[in-house]
């Protein structure tokens, strides 16, 4: 028995401080997850406060609290319900903060107001003219739908754009790797002649020994016009210059101006349709305009409003918007129905863009086929013209 007892006591010894180490380990294991699990969460709160929410994130937020409202749910039950489902960490915390505040007494308006960057000036105008009118989730569900629409039509240009940047793309990255690996190659051989080349092939291996001398001087030329072209663009006289330039481009103008014209007037049919006050009305349509010609011309519309006037007399004397667009403005004034001809204006100009990116789209495959064409068949060529009259070259007769 004592020899057990012994055993046992030695075993309890020589286990306990195995055992007392585990339990260390997994202390210091625990609080160090949770460390980084209060570290991220912190990341995250700060991140939230600037958080860029995108459109379409926000045209699904929307639909989503306007059909809760309208089943009858309370505003706070409704963004409880969001935050449970939304996969985006970010976005869960804007709306727990949202839903916080409104829990607090304050109105849905004013919490959304605190995340500018989250929800835009429009989201927020007309949630303030649902709670001033009663009918929040009847505004809400126009919203969305504007959202939506606008969502619709930019993924419609960004589609058609994709396949001309990524061909253009993969042109310069085909002949930057003529020019550096491949061109040098041929180069190499073309000494051995002692020769003349043509002009063509020349040209292209001083190109080839400038690219490879100079790539980083290339490199920092380009990221340096990329610098001052930003700063420019970031001044008034630079925007203007830029907007001025996209709306009077040779190809995307009429598409660009299109697009412009489109989203004025379904704002401005939202807004006014949701009871927004007009002169409010025209300081949100010129910030979600993003043009300088939309926003000049929403303030000589609000200083002529504000003295008695019409807006279809701004829209006549102004060069920006077609004269169908003025007729119609005009007759909707007499009838009183400005924001339902806005509305018929604006899916005008949906159609229009999606006829012009249908056109353009059809218009741009062939082009590119004759730009890669032109481009790598002209470096081929090039390279291959001393070939071709080898016989020549190399008996020095050039």
């Amino acid at each position: 028995m004592f020899c057990l007892g012994g055993m046992a006591l030695l075993t309890s010894a020589a286990s306990g401080p195995t055992q007392t180490s585990r339990t260390e380990t997994k202390k210091k294991g625990g609080s160090v997850k949770a460390a980084q699990a209060l570290a991220k969460q912190r990341a995250l709160e700060k991140k939230s406060k600037t958080y860029k929410l995108p459109l379409g994130e926000l045209a699904m937020f929307t639909q989503q609290i306007a059909s809760l409202l309208t089943a009858g749910l309370p505003l706070v039950q409704c963004l409880e319900a969001l935050q449970d489902q939304t996969e985006d960490p970010c976005f869960r915390i804007v709306i727990r903060d949202v839903r916080a505040d409104i829990s607090q007494g304050n109105s849905f308006s004013s919490a959304v107001r605190k995340f500018p960057n989250s929800f835009n000036t429009l989201f927020v105008s007309m949630v303030e003219a649902g709670e001033a009118s009663g009918g929040l989730a009847e505004i809400l569900m126009k919203v969305a739908g504007y959202f939506e629409s606008t969502v619709k039509l930019t993924k419609k240009v960004k589609s058609a754009m994709t396949y001309p940047i990524a061909v253009i793309g993969l042109a310069v990255a085909l002949v930057n790797v003529l020019l550096i690996f491949v061109i040098p190659v041929f180069a190499a051989m073309f000494a051995d002649f002692g020769a003349k080349l043509p002009a063509p092939t020349q040209f292209l291996i001083d190109l080839s020994n400038f690219m490879k001398s100079w790539w980083w001087a290339i490199g920092l030329g380009c990221y340096a016009v990329y610098w001052i072209t930003g700063k420019f663009v970031s001044t008034p006289n630079g925007r203007r210059t830029k907007d001025t330039f996209l709306v009077k481009a040779p190809i995307f103008g009429n598409l660009i101006h299109k697009i412009a014209l489109s989203r004025f007037c379904r704002t401005y049919a939202t807004l006014i349709r949701s009871g927004v006050p007009i002169l409010r009305t025209l300081e949100i349509v010129s910030a979600a305009s993003g043009k300088v010609q939309v926003e000049d011309a929403c303030e000589e519309i609000a200083k002529h409003v504000s003295q008695g006037g019409q807006v279809s007399e701004v829209l006549a004397a102004n060069a920006f918007f077609p004269p169908m667009m003025k007729h119609m403005v005009k007759a909707g004034e007499s009838t009183g129905n400005v924001d339902g001809m806005m509305n018929k204006i604006a899916d005008f100009y949906d159609v229009e863009c999606e006829a012009t990116v249908s056109a353009l789209t059809s218009l741009i495959e062939p082009m590119l086929i004759v730009f890669l064409g032109v481009v790598v068949g002209g470096i081929v060529m090039a390279m291959f013209l001393p070939i071709f009259q080898l016989g020549a070259v190399a008996g020095g007769l050039q």
